[in-house]
């Protein structure tokens, strides 16, 4: 019989969930906390749990992943506040099977719950792990394998795929990588810079021309569409296409099929296509600046690459990697590291993420000529000064709106506790003025904070604060 697990802190509610879920013929227990929860589903054999958002010791879309990730793989199912919209994307977001509006009256429950048994008895056996080829791509922390996957996914089919993330996150080597895991890899990986499109040649470059079609077309081209025939055509910086050729390619998505400039007949290519963007799309659209019917075609598969910052430990992974790889091709005997210049690396917050990561260790390099130690005054002045300028403003009394210390009342607090409730004042404040300067533009928001969607909205559901 399937069993399934309901996490919640509301007792009576659980009680109620449990028998209702009897009497449609499954086995149900409960979980109060969060911690309680992970350990049961980690443990348990359960097809599917219910899951609540705001338990007393956390939020419950943070223990999403890893519920998932248990022994039995279950499906998991929101419970979440009626009538809050941001919280239903936020847990679809996040992996959940469906989610359920409280309270979680019988005719709602029903449905959700047999659909997610009905897929989690048919899911596929798991099969072993396919041997990706990572095309340069570094990194071991869960955002990133988990991105390793979707490509390891995406490669084996002829989707569309969307890479999104901000400048400097390895889009290109991402695309690269699902082109060569495809079985298109032994053909043609054409590379369009969308931002580098002169809008009056964009068409010419694309579709190709005639010989003397216009004025300088001196001699017939076929255009990189035609060149990424059998193989993939990737579109960096998508945002970026000219919006008088929109419209053109979008049919050519839906044909594989154009008209080169001066041509008389169409001809055909039969392209995998691979976009990136660092924009929001979705504001885009709602802006008049990009198509909404070709925004659905270019994602059918989306990657979401991580920022730098929120990798943890792989910027020293990356660090050592490009360390090595530039100490061979500048010809210099591999440098040892201090560590008081690896503390600097994982302090700073990285705003152009691998890319500036990749030109701190080149200026390093060149800084430090023939010291064989790094370190930190081998940095790059601008990140040098950014770190000296944090570690005075983290010192007492630099800024008079930070939350003073309560030292009164009952004893002296725990620092554990006392950091937390600094940290909750600071985030909660500093996520007002955000949402104030973004004008309630979530897009606008996530670009100037380098928050993704999910990490915004879950921090503005945990601190009350609304969009306006």
């Amino acid at each position: 019989m399937s069993k399934i697990l309901i996490v919640d802190d509301d007792k009576m509610m659980c009680r109620a969930l449990c028998e209702a879920i009897q009497g449609m013929g499954f086995t149900a227990e409960a979980a109060h906390s969060l911690k309680t929860g992970l350990e049961m589903s980690r443990a348990g054999d359960y097809a599917v749990v219910i899951l609540d958002v705001w338990l007393p010791d956390g939020n419950g879309l943070d223990i999403l992943p890893r519920i998932k990730e248990g022994f039995s793989a279950p499906e998991v199912i929101i419970l979440t506040g009626s009538g809050d919209p941001d919280g239903a994307e936020l847990a679809v977001r996040c992996g959940a099977w469906s989610y359920i509006t409280k309270p979680p009256t019988l005719s709602k429950i029903r449905l959700p719950v047999q659909r997610a048994l009905e897929y989690h008895r048919t899911k596929r056996p798991e099969l072993p792990p396919m041997t990706l080829k990572r095309s340069g791509i570094v990194g071991e922390c869960r955002l990133m394998l988990e991105c390793l996957e979707r490509i390891g996914q995406a490669s084996q089919t002829q989707s569309s795929v969307l890479i999104t993330g901000e400048t400097g996150t390895g889009k290109e080597l991402f695309a690269r990588a699902i082109h060569d895991n495809s079985d298109r890899r032994d053909k043609a990986f054409v590379v369009v810079d969308c931002a580098a499109l002169p809008e009056n040649l964009a068409e010419s470059i694309l579709f190709g021309h005639e010989k003397g079609s216009f004025t300088s077309a001196d001699r017939k081209f076929e255009g990189l569409i035609k060149l990424a025939d059998n193989g993939t055509l990737f579109l960096d910086e998508v945002g970026e296409l000219p919006l008088s050729v929109q419209k053109t390619f979008l049919r050519v998505l839906q044909t594989r099929a154009f008209r080169p400039v001066g041509g008389a007949h169409e001809v055909g290519s039969d392209f995998r296509l691979v976009a990136a963007t660092n924009k929001d799309l979705e504001d885009m659209v709602e802006a008049g600046g990009f198509r909404r019917d070709l925004l659905f075609r270019l994602r059918t598969v989306t990657v979401s690459l991580p920022s730098l910052r929120d990798r943890g430990r792989d910027v020293r992974k990356l660090f050592q990697h490009f360390l090595g790889k530039y100490c061979r091709l500048m010809d210099l005997p591999m440098k040892r590291v201090s560590s008081e210049y690896l503390d600097g690396l994982m302090a700073y917050d990285w705003p152009g993420n691998v890319r500036e990561l990749i030109n701190c260790v080149e200026s390093s390099l060149s800084t430090a000529g023939r010291d064989m130690i790094l370190f930190q005054k081998h940095l790059p002045m601008d990140i040098r000064i950014k770190l000296a300028r944090s570690a005075l403003q983290e010192g007492p009394g630099h800024n008079p709106e930070d939350p003073a210390p309560d030292f009164g009342g009952n004893g002296f607090p725990m620092l554990k506790d006392y950091r937390t409730e600094v940290l909750a004042r600071v985030e909660e404040r500093y996520l007002r003025e955000l949402m104030s300067r973004a004008s309630g533009r979530v897009g606008e928001a996530c670009a100037m904070s380098g928050l993704s969607r999910a990490r915004l909205y879950a921090l503005m559901k945990r601190h009350g604060v609304s969009r306006t």
